[in-house]
């Protein structure tokens, strides 16, 4: 990882994905527009968190799907920690669970990565305080916002306490963290949440937050 210094009247941005191509490809992008310097790359959702803190960046702009820890939880927990945070989730196709989950954890902007063109300009918008959009998203987003799908996690075997804690997964929240909201041991959290993808046929806290917002 290449450890860039300020300059005046710059943008630093901190850049996450897992594919090192592709991060690479966007700090060239990035940088041929004179105005972002990239101070740093990461390639998952714990480096996400581990470089803003480190370099306070103007704009985090980070892939959703990663190991380790998704984007959509580093932003969480940046979040929880640096209310002001302007994040940008990237991702490689439009999935309505996954932009309600942005908004929920307060990012500033969800673009598609294959938008190549407008990655600079997004993040130039969110810099001077705007929220970004693409317009595939925001013509959805009444129906994101409104639309209720009354599954019921029961007839999947899903208890109370299950449920509780999948909403807590959905916000973000780490398994330390849940056990702490929920007086629970971090082992005994992490078995509820094995049960519930077990229960659910789902792979990982990415699809179950996904899962959450979709139902």
């Amino acid at each position: 990882m290449k450890i860039m210094k300020g300059k005046a009247g710059t943008m630093k941005v901190v850049i996450v994905d897992d594919d090192a191509i592709v991060a690479m490809s966007m700090q060239t992008i990035l940088t041929a527009g004179g105005d972002v310097e990239v101070a740093g790359l990461g390639y998952d959702g714990e480096d996400a968190v581990r470089l803003y803190r480190e370099h306070k960046p103007d704009v985090l702009l980070t892939d959703i799907q990663m190991k380790k820890k998704s984007g959509l939880e580093a932003a969480a927990e940046i979040i929880s920690e640096y209310p002001d945070a302007k994040i940008i989730l990237l991702t490689t196709f439009l999935d309505d669970g996954y932009v309600k989950a942005a908004l929920k954890t307060g990012a500033k902007g969800y673009i598609l990565k294959q938008d190549f063109e407008g990655v600079l300009p997004a993040i130039r918008a969110v810099y001077s305080g705007q929220n970004v959009f693409g317009n595939e998203i925001v013509n959805r987003l009444p129906n994101l916002i409104n639309g209720n799908d009354n599954s019921d996690y029961k007839e999947k075997g899903i208890t109370d306490k299950e449920y509780e804690i999948i909403e807590l997964v959905a916000q973000g929240l780490s398994n330390k963290e849940i056990a702490a909201k929920l007086y629970l041991g971090d082992g005994t959290v992490r078995n509820y949440i094995s049960t519930v993808l077990e229960k659910l046929q789902l792979r990982d806290r990415t699809q179950l937050a996904v899962y959450y917002y979709r139902h």
